[in-house]
């Protein structure tokens, strides 16, 4: 059993990445449609390029949904509405004609009881006949069902006959043109339309009703393929009626929910395509990315983006299709790119969109639209902590998609009368949702523990709260750790290592000095200094400190931890030399290990190159007299001294890039100290 625990401790790495392997193959296969997955890419317009396709089973013919949408539109126009009619208004209405009458009734108009009497006479025609609201239109020819009370006539009438309110005058009119109250017109116009209150009104409850009823009765489907049935041969084209048959196939086998018989074997199958998936990814990660193969966390990271994509790729398929292309699946290239490199930011990418290929509908187009979306991607964000740079790249991306789109329905359907314009919008929103992913970077730089290039920018501003200390209490570190930032910055920049990183880790590397900054000879403004009081032992432990004490520094102040190794590693397990030299010459005993730095050793590029120019940097403050060949041959005492070391056997670091790093720090060192010829006197 002890054999079996030492075992999985030395193997914990490994342990760690099969359980997440097995993890994601697990929750990415869960989320995969219950359904059947159709053999066939239907492309419309294109030759059917494989064999003659005979029904494996009978099947009903669907019909297309622009069909549908016609016979709905028939059945709607068709559909007699219903309207109430309310006998009770023309009571009320009369009852106010009545008060109004004798109030405004001239009696030099002629005979008051007569005229009263006309003049109900004529609001009665016009209930009988029915008054509609003002926002009815009346269509000539339209019939229209009408409900009296609970009863509804059994014939509909044409709603012409109706009378709308703005209608009454020119009704009044007709009406007593030909009576001998012609003279009374005027009065009547002025009266009667005041008071008339619509005694017809849509009944839209029981209208959408009935109209409901009708759309429910409309078949889906236009027959029955039997099995055997030749549905197309090899080389026909993929149009018309062969299109609607072979989507209906598509539909039945997308719909059979896995069954008891096959779910295992479906299930094996799914796992054996996304287990590839996955398996290319490590071996990937393994050969050209070995530092994040070997971080758990960060292959954790990468294969959480991965089912993240999945899932809400999944949530969208299952909600509506429709809306497929909202998700912002460049969102997954573009944060790998931020916190690794391109390269591996595509590769995810792609191998991400080959398994939303099973989920997708018309994964052809999908899956060419989202990779061509991806390598733009790659390709057009630069910098991205700076906003532009985002902004106009998420308009190439959605351009992208557009064109990418809109090539495809023109194939399809070799027009674009009927072209959906609502994709375009989902394009937009999907650039739009794109932008979400500075938030998101932040977010996942608080949950994985990651550095993005915009935090690295952030950290890189010396007006920080920090650096702005370290200006204060240790100003010859300060201006030491600017010197070595811009050394080890173009040292990264020469071997396309991680500039912005090591400008970073340059800046903060001797934070810890401010603890004691006058132990350190950089912040010695006097001749006074504190070590010659000291034993070379206790003066070593002081310059060493600084080491953790700069480490404590950091982690209080939250810097990240890729930033923290290089305040770890920039003096690896070299000697405190000066001091340990005195306690030799001194004639006492000498402990090597009381001399020497804790380490690590670097164990990265970044972490090498600031060593060296750290080193370089301090170290060139004691030449009196510098000089081309003398910061030659300087430059290469130090750098080889730290290679017989060892200090960079851990740093996957090239002799040729090392003697590129040389290169640039001599060239780097001669501008700093202006070495100019002489000139003859």
């Amino acid at each position: 059993m002890k054999k079996f625990i030492d075992r999985f401790y030395k193997n914990q790495s490994l342990v760690s990445k099969i359980f997440l392997f097995i993890l994601t193959l697990i929750v990415v296969v869960y989320l995969f449609p219950k359904g059947g997955k159709f053999k066939y890419d239907v492309q419309k317009g294109k030759p059917w390029q494989y064999e003659n396709l005979y029904a494996p089973f009978n099947f009903i013919l669907k019909k297309s949904a622009l069909e549908l949408e016609k016979e709905r539109e028939a059945v709607i126009k068709q559909a007699i509405p219903y309207f109430d009619f309310d006998s009770e208004v023309v009571e009320r209405v009369l009852q106010d004609f009545n008060r109004n009458f004798d109030f405004k009734f001239n009696d030099s108009l002629g005979s008051a009881s007569l005229a009263k009497t006309y003049g109900e006479v004529l609001i009665k025609n016009i209930y009988n006949k029915g008054v509609l609201e003002n926002d009815e239109i009346i269509i000539k020819d339209k019939q229209v069902y009408l409900k009296k009370g609970n009863e509804v006539l059994e014939q509909p009438v044409f709603m012409s006959s109706f009378l709308n309110v703005s209608q009454i005058p020119e009704y009044i009119s007709n009406s007593i043109a030909r009576t001998s109250y012609f003279q009374l017109e005027g009065f009547y116009k002025g009266l009667i339309p005041d008071i008339i209150k619509p005694n017809v009104f849509l009944n839209k409850f029981l209208t959408n009703t009935v109209m409901e009823t009708h759309l429910s009765t409309i078949a889906l489907n236009r027959g029955i393929i039997e099995k055997g049935t030749l549905i197309i041969s090899k080389g026909e084209v993929v149009e018309g009626s062969k299109f609607q048959t072979l989507n209906s196939l598509k539909a039945v086998f997308a719909s059979q929910v896995w069954s008891e018989s096959n779910y295992y074997w479906i299930v094996l199958g799914y796992s054996m395509l996304v287990a590839l998936a996955l398996l290319m990814l490590y071996l990937f990660l393994r050969k050209y990315r070995p530092e994040i193969y070997n971080d758990t966390t960060k292959i954790t990271f990468i294969c959480f983006n991965i089912v993240l994509m999945v899932l809400l790729t999944t949530l969208i398929v299952k909600y509506n299709a429709n809306y497929l292309y909202i998700v912002p699946i460049c969102v997954s290239p573009l944060i790998l790119k931020a916190f690794f490199d391109p390269r591996l930011g595509l590769f995810v990418h792609v191998l991400t969109v080959l398994i939303l290929g099973f989920i997708v509908p018309n994964s052809f187009e999908y899956m060419f639209l989202q990779i061509i979306a991806g390598i733009v991607t790659i390709l057009t964000v630069s910098e991205l902590y700076k906003r532009a740079n985002l902004f106009i790249s998420v308009s190439q991306i959605t351009l992208v998609y557009i064109v990418g789109f809109f090539a495809f329905y023109i194939i399809h359907e070799g027009n674009i009368s009927g072209i959906d314009w609502e994709t375009f919008v989902y394009f937009i929103i999907c650039g739009l949702l794109t932008l979400f992913s500075h938030p998101l970077i932040y977010f996942y730089e608080k949950l994985f523990g990651l550095v993005s290039d915009v935090s690295l920018l952030e950290l890189s501003d010396t007006n920080s709260k920090l650096l702005k200390e370290l200006s204060d209490k240790a100003p010859g570190t300060f201006h030491h750790s600017l010197n070595v930032a811009n050394l080890a910055e173009s040292a990264a920049n020469e071997i396309n290592a991680n500039a912005m990183l090591v400008r970073v880790g340059a800046l903060y590397h001797d934070i810890g000095k401010m603890n004691n900054p006058l132990y350190f000879v950089e912040n010695q403004a006097t001749s006074v200094n504190p070590h010659n009081e000291l034993a070379p032992k206790e003066s070593a432990k002081i310059i060493i400190d600084h080491v953790i004490e700069g480490i404590e520094i950091a982690k209080k102040n939250k810097l990240p931890d890729r930033v923290i190794d290089f305040i770890r590693t920039h003096h690896g397990t070299s000697l405190v030399y000066y001091f340990y030299k005195k306690q030799l010459d001194g004639g006492e005993a000498v402990n090597e290990i009381d001399f020497k730095y804790q380490g690590p050793k670097p164990f990265s590029k970044e972490t090498a190159i600031l060593m060296m120019a750290d080193s370089v940097e301090a170290a060139s403050k004691s030449l009196k007299e510098p000089n081309y060949t003398l910061i030659d041959s300087f430059v290469e005492n130090i750098i080889n001294k730290q290679m017989e070391q060892g200090q960079f056997l851990n740093s996957n670091i090239t002799f040729k890039e090392i003697e590129l790093i040389k290169k640039v720090l001599k060239k780097k060192l001669t501008n700093i100290y202006h070495i100019r010829i002489e000139y003859p006197e």
